[in-house]
C-alpha cells in the first residue's frame, strides 16, 4: 500500500496564466458535447518501458472518457505521429481532426525500476499549453497511480474542478449462492482495478466507511451473532472492535470530518438511536431520545450537522439536526420512502435512496429538502456514496431472482453517465474515499 510518489515541476510556465486561456469546461446541465481530446501513444525512453507507456496512455484516456464530459479521437485518425516527447507540437494537424485538447507524455524505467512519467497539456487552437509540464517519480507497481494523476491534472485544468481519478473505494465484495453469500471488505481503484481484500469471508461485513484522511475503514461485522462495529487500520490491517456498550448492538457507522469521532446507531432494549463516539478515549454522547427508529447519520462537510433518517413521521423519512444533538427538522417530503443519506462533499447537496411504488431510486436534493432530483432508478438501487469532487455519486444496484447478484453504478449529479463499475465479481456498498496524498 505504500507507494512513493513525487513531483517535480520542469517549465516555468504560469499556471496563472494557462488558467486564464481560452480552453474550459463548464460542468453545467448544459454539457452534452464532450470535449474532443488527443493522447498520442506516451513516448518510451527506455527499453523496458514500451508496456508501461502504452499502459499508461490508456488509463488516462480511460479515465477522462469515463467522465462523459470528455471524448478521445481514435488513433487511426491522426494525421501526424510524435516523434518525441521534446518535439514541438504540430497544432494545424490536430486542428484538422478536431482535437480540441492534447497530452503527451514519455515514461521511463530506469536500471533500478524506479518509473518516470512526464506529460504536458496542450490547448490545441488556441496552440497554447495548460499550465505547467510534470514530472512524476514512482514505482512500477504504482504506475497505475501515475496514470491517474496526470488524468486529474488534465481534468483539474480543463474543467476548473477538483479530481477524482487518483482516490479508493471501500466495498463488500459478495461471493455464493443468493441465499448463503460470503462477504469480504475490499479495497479498490476508484475504477475498479487493483482489489485487495481487508477481512475474510467468515462473517456478514456491512457499511464500511472510509476515515477522511483514507487511512483507516468503520464498519459492521457480524461474526459474534449481533451486529458489532469495528474500526480497520488500511495499511497494517489491524483492528480493534468500538465499546459501544454492554447488551447494545451498534450499526451504520461513519466518521465525523475530523477524523476523531464517529456517529452511529444503537439498538438498546429494542430502541435505536444516534449516538457519537470519541475514537481516542471511548466516551459517548447520545443524539436522539425517541421511541422511533434512528439510524444512517452522515455529518455535514463542517462537522456541524448530522443527516439521518427516521420513521419517526410514520415512514422513513430524512431529518438534519445539530451534531451535538437537539431539534431535528424533516426535509424530504415527497411520494415514497427516503434512507441512507449521505452529505456531498461540497455542502451543498444531501443523496439518498427513495422507495416509490416498488421501484427504488438514487436521488439528490438540497439541504433545505428543495430542488429533489432523481438520478437513477430500478427494482433495486440503494446506498449512495460522493466521489471526493462532489460531482459523481457510487451506489449499488442488485439484480431480482434467483440468480440476482449486486453490482456497483456510477452516474454524474447531473443524472447522466449511468455506468456499471468493473469489479471481478459481485460489489455492493461502496464507500468512496479521500484523494490519496
Amino acid at each position: 500500500m505504500r507507494f512513493l510518489l513525487a513531483i517535480v515541476l520542469l517549465w516555468a510556465a504560469s499556471l496563472a496564466q494557462a488558467q486564464q486561456g481560452p480552453l474550459r469546461l463548464e460542468l453545467t446541465e448544459g454539457v452534452i458535447e464532450p470535449l474532443t481530446f488527443a493522447i498520442p501513444t506516451f513516448e518510451a525512453e527506455s527499453p523496458a518501458a514500451g508496456r508501461l507507456a502504452q499502459d499508461v496512455s490508456r488509463v488516462i484516456a480511460a479515465d477522462l472518457t469515463g467522465t462523459g464530459l470528455f471524448r478521445e479521437i481514435p488513433q487511426t485518425s491522426f494525421i501526424a505521429q510524435r516523434a518525441a516527447f521534446a518535439a514541438p507540437v504540430r497544432f494545424p494537424d490536430w486542428r484538422a481532426i478536431n482535437a480540441q485538447a492534447m497530452v503527451t507524455g514519455a515514461v521511463n524505467v530506469d536500471s533500478a525500476g524506479r518509473v518516470t512519467v512526464k506529460f504536458r497539456i496542450y490547448d490545441v487552437f488556441s496552440g497554447q499549453e495548460l499550465g505547467t509540464g510534470q514530472q512524476l517519480v514512482g514505482t512500477e507497481g504504482g504506475w497505475r497511480r501515475m496514470a491517474h494523476k496526470v488524468a486529474d491534472q488534465v481534468y483539474a485544468r480543463i474543467t476548473g474542478e477538483s479530481p477524482y481519478f487518483d482516490s479508493r473505494v471501500v466495498f463488500v465484495s459478495e461471493s455464493g449462492p443468493k441465499g448463503n453469500r460470503r462477504q469480504r471488505i475490499g479495497i479498490m481503484d476508484y475504477d475498479g482495478a487493483n482489489v485487495q481484500f481487508l477481512t475474510d469471508s467468515s462473517a456478514i461485513v456491512l457499511n464500511p466507511r472510509f476515515s477522511p484522511t483514507g487511512d483507516r475503514i468503520l464498519y459492521t461485522s457480524y461474526e459474534t451473532g449481533f451486529p458489532q462495529i469495528f474500526v480497520l487500520d488500511v495499511a497494517t490491517v489491524g483492528r480493534r472492535s468500538l465499546d459501544v456498550g454492554d447488551g447494545s448492538m451498534g450499526f451504520a457507522p461513519r466518521f465525523a470530518p475530523s477524523g476523531q469521532r464517529a456517529v452511529y446507531s444503537l439498538e438498546q432494549g429494542g430502541n435505536t438511536d444516534l449516538y457519537t463516539i470519541d475514537l481516542g478515549s471511548g466516551n459517548r454522547q447520545r443524539l436522539t431520545s425517541a421511541p422511533s427508529i434512528e439510524t444512517a447519520p452522515s455529518f455535514s462537510p463542517d462537522g456541524r450537522q448530522i443527516v439521518f433518517e427516521s420513521d419517526r413521521s410514520g415512514t422513513q423519512q430524512l431529518y438534519v439536526m445539530p451534531a451535538g444533538g437537539g431539534e431535528a427538522r424533516r426535509i424530504s417530503f415527497g411520494d415514497g420512502r427516503y434512507s441512507t443519506p449521505v452529505w456531498s462533499p461540497r455542502g451543498d447537496l444531501i443523496a439518498f435512496t427513495k422507495q416509490i411504488s416498488g421501484r427504488f431510486a438514487i436521488g439528490v436534493m438540497r439541504v433545505d429538502g428543495s430542488e429533489e432530483r432523481l438520478l437513477s432508478a430500478s427494482p433495486l438501487d440503494e446506498g449512495p456514496t460522493w466521489s471526493p469532487n462532489g460531482r459523481v455519486i457510487m451506489f449499488t444496484r442488485e439484480t431480482l431472482g434467483e440468480t440476482g447478484a449486486p453490482s456497483i453504478y456510477s452516474v454524474d449529479i447531473t443524472g447522466r453517465n449511468l455506468k456499471r463499475v468493473d469489479t471481478s465479481g459481485a460489489a455492493s456498498d461502496p464507500a468512496w474515499g479521500p484523494l490519496q496524498p
